[in-house]
């Protein structure tokens, strides 16, 4: 079903939510561009709910920007960021970027403007017709650019980022480009499964000398190249999401905010540590999940207690709270 009666389904859904188990936390999945961004702005400040391709995967990219600066020194306000993709994860992750940008103090014009995205029609300008409404925030006044490489070479990115889901889209001579503009160039392909993947470990490595800073969306064996050995890591939402519905279920939070999103950002790249990084992963093993989990939650409750959206009083030990309520799987 579609228009009216989809959204009086989902009116009913959301309402029924509240009735039947009352603090729940709801999180949108999958669902299609044309409804998930108007879906998320309709309820959220209503329900304990959040889109995890939007905003999980949003946090988690951030999270990596973080890890790769750490590694080049360089701060997040000089960053170009060029997406292949312009759906739901393109969007979600520009969104927090920017909004980290006006953190540490760029105006938000300037931070919209180092954040640019290439669709199957090229880049996202403002003279191109029929924009969908999602694109227009991004669709910057500059002439059109028919491809992905003339875009890199155009707007000189210092990172790239893929949500693309078609397969080797960052091509030998997108990632050499990548390289000869950067020292250390930051090349995030996040599209999953596989088989969709923009480029493999291997690829981007092999093709920047192993200069790339590079997270996936897909898993990828390390690789081994001149001597080094280098572990990528997934740049995958279960880093994020867990610790989310956490930290909103052990406070009892009324909503699930944009700063939620940027703590657990923060949190999660500060877990990274230096021997990570010295072997290229941007993010930490997933063995630590359950402690970056914890920690994510930790975060959450504890901005919910601070802005008055908790539904619960303020416990003496915030952690210890939090771990007390994940679920143990030892019989």
């Amino acid at each position: 079903i579609t228009g009216a009666d989809y959204d009086a389904f989902m009116d009913e859904f959301m309402e029924a939510t509240q009735q039947v188990f009352p603090g729940v936390v709801v999180q949108f999945e999958d669902f299609a561009n044309h409804n998930a961004f108007r879906l998320l702005e309709k309820y959220r400040d209503r329900v304990c709910t959040f889109n995890d391709d939007i905003q999980g995967t949003a946090a988690v990219a951030l999270a990596g920007l973080f890890s790769a600066l750490r590694i080049t020194g360089s701060p997040l306000s000089e960053q170009q960021i060029l997406f292949l993709g312009a759906g739901e994860a393109a969007t979600g992750i520009a969104d927090l970027v920017v909004a980290a940008m006006v953190a540490h103090g760029v105006t938000r014009e300037r931070a919209l403007r180092k954040c640019w995205q290439v669709d199957s029609q090229g880049l996202v300008v403002q003279s191109r017709a029929n924009l969908a409404e999602h694109k227009r925030t991004y669709a910057h006044d500059h002439p059109p650019v028919g491809d992905f490489l003339s875009a890199i070479k155009l707007l000189k990115p210092t990172a790239i980022i893929g949500v693309s889901a078609v397969g080797g889209t960052f091509t030998r001579e997108v990632l050499e480009t990548m390289a000869e503009l950067n020292a250390q160039p930051i090349v995030f392909a996040l599209s999953n499964p596989t088989s969709q993947a923009e480029c493999t470990a291997e690829e981007a490595y092999r093709h920047t000398v192993g200069r790339a800073l590079f997270a996936c969306g897909s898993p990828f064996d390390p690789v081994a190249l001149n001597g080094k050995t280098y572990v990528p890591r997934q740049g995958n939402n279960s880093y994020i999401f867990p610790g989310i519905g956490l930290g909103a279920i052990a406070s009892g939070a009324t909503s699930i905010t944009n700063e939620m999103f940027m703590t657990s950002a923060h949190t999660l790249a500060q877990l990274v540590t230096e021997s990570d990084l010295e072997q290229g992963s941007l993010y930490p093993a997933l063995p630590r999940i359950r402690e970056v989990s914890a920690a994510i939650g930790t975060a959450i409750a504890d901005i919910a207690y601070r802005r008055g959206i908790a539904g619960k009083p303020k416990p003496l030990d915030v952690s210890q709270d939090v771990q007390s309520q994940m679920f143990d799987p030892r019989y």
